[in-house]
């Protein structure tokens, strides 16, 4: 049974930082690209990150070049995302997802995890 399981997220301030992470099981981690979405109330889930197996290819949205970074250790068969200068905009709930061989910024996922919640306040 696949489980993709995520925590760290919950409310932060402007300025500050936070980071997502993503434990995988039953999968074999590194066969499968990864991505983190989001999902504000209200609003489509949209493409936040994406990674490529090995972590040598990253694809970051617009919205959060720069202040975000995804990474992977497939060793621990975990996924991160590091939040810096968050924004209230980037208030959502987070989830990671997996997909079997290719990276896309699509929802197209083979694998979705519950989601965490991140606030953002001013």
């Amino acid at each position: 049974q696949v489980q993709l399981v995520e925590s760290g997220g919950g409310s932060v301030q402007t300025g500050g930082s936070l980071r997502l992470s993503c434990v995988a099981s039953g999968v074999t981690f590194s066969a499968y690209a990864m991505g983190w979405f989001r999902q504000a109330p209200g609003l489509e889930r949209e493409f936040v990150a994406a990674i490529s197996l090995k972590g040598s290819s990253t694809y970051y949205a617009d919205s959060v070049k720069g202040r975000f970074t995804i990474s992977r250790d497939n060793a621990k068969n975990t996924l991160y995302l590091q939040m810096n200068s968050p924004k209230p905009e980037d208030t959502a709930i987070y989830y990671c997802a997996a997909k079997r061989l290719i990276v896309v910024r699509t929802p197209e996922y083979d694998y979705w995890g519950q989601g965490t919640q991140v606030t953002v306040s001013s």
